[in-house]
């Protein structure tokens, strides 16, 4: 049996759970460029080749970034969340 390990967005997003969300890593670079883009308030520090930690919702919307993998869980789960890891 061959399993996929790949899912669209949509598909995700479909298998019914909506309160489920991911954290994944992601770089602080990345990060960086997007909140230049927006006219962000420039105030916070953080070192682009640094790792963060995004929660998602299952369409993949991005719905916080925090320091750290253990910061993002607890946020999800302080809002009534269930997250689960992407590696």
């Amino acid at each position: 049996m061959i399993i996929s390990t790949d899912m669209t967005e949509q598909a995700f997003a479909d298998l019914g759970a909506p309160d489920l969300v991911y954290v994944r890593e992601v770089a602080a670079a990345e990060v960086m460029a997007e909140v230049a883009a927006s006219d962000a308030d420039q105030t916070i520090q953080i070192d682009p080749r640094s790792t963060l930690y995004a929660v998602h919702s299952a369409d993949g919307e991005r719905l916080a970034v925090l320091a750290d993998r253990e910061s993002a869980f607890a946020a999800a789960v302080a809002h009534e969340l269930e997250p689960v890891s992407v590696h």
